[in-house]
């Protein structure tokens, strides 16, 4: 069968598919074209009754002008210091806590997993008081570590993501390295964690999209606007002056454009990590 027969037996089955799947990108994609419009638009014009996409004049010094308004700078490196930190330390306790889940034999563990997985029903403002109480008890409200130290101590979901994905593992490779004599955390480093990249990261990106992004946890454990994030750095700035709706757009662009530029360059993994947790129950 020629390349064109298979072209055309094909593409009639293929095309209304992605024809959906492109319009409702475009329809998805709607939110944040009109945010990038309006970051080039000026403040007269945002201001105006009549609803336009294109904007008549383009202002790219809006941008610049964030610098000056704005301390962007120092808000984007707080931001990145606790998003960085925060992937970090769930790549670290999550996969540690789904390797003993699975590849490790020790009592309990059939029933330490559904309790993990019963607290993933538990609403963030249960815990939120409790919480905030233990650190201020340990004099930490004020500081990075309320947003940090809870990142260290594992999330049901990705743990139970990285144990759907270990499962899919052939217990054998572990098993023929404990009897070459290879210890428990060597086989975890050097075995287990090379083939996990997909899930890993996946969980990195949930994790840096969820911390990126978060606004409730900053609110609370931070006083000084010297450590503001992002997300509370840009509402004070709205507090604080009448709303520059153009600034705001265009400091709105830049912080959303980290999360679209990860996700672009690591969907690969991404799409592998989630389309493989579901393999195996």
């Amino acid at each position: 069968m020629t390349t064109k027969q298979i072209w055309s037996k094909t593409f009639p089955k293929k095309l209304l598919p992605h024809t959906i799947l492109v319009l409702l990108g475009l329809i998805f994609s709607i939110p944040f074209l009109w945010l990038v419009a309006t970051s080039l638009k000026s403040l007269n014009e945002i201001s105006s009754s009549s609803l336009t996409l294109i904007p008549q004049h383009i202002h790219w010094d809006n941008y610049a002008r964030v610098f000056e308004r704005i301390p962007y700078v120092r808000f984007m490196s707080n931001t990145l210091y606790v998003t960085v930190l925060s992937v970090i330390g769930q790549i670290i306790s999550s996969t540690l806590v789904a390797y003993s889940l699975t590849k490790i034999d020790w009592y309990g563990k059939r029933i330490i997993f559904p309790i993990v997985i019963a607290t993933m029903l538990i609403p963030y403002q249960v815990t939120l008081i409790p919480l905030y109480i233990i650190f201020q008890k340990l004099h930490l409200v004020g500081t990075y570590w309320p947003l940090i130290i809870p990142a260290f101590t594992g999330a049901p979901f990705y743990i139970f993501l990285l144990r759907q994905f270990f499962m899919t593992l052939p217990d054998s490779l572990v098993q023929a390295a404990r009897i070459d004599g290879a210890r428990e955390f060597n086989i975890f480093i050097r075995i287990i964690l090379p083939l996990c990249k997909p899930a890993i990261a996946s969980v990195a990106i949930f994790t840096f999209i969820a911390t990126w992004s978060d606004f409730l946890g900053p609110l609370i454990y931070l006083n000084d606007n010297k450590m503001y994030t992002l997300t509370l750095g840009l509402q004070a700035f709205m507090a604080e002056h009448y709303v520059e709706w153009d600034l705001l757009m265009a400091a709105s662009v830049m912080f959303t454009l980290p999360i679209i530029v990860i996700f672009f360059f690591a969907q690969k993994y991404f799409i592998e990590g989630i389309a493989l947790t579901g393999i195996k129950g």
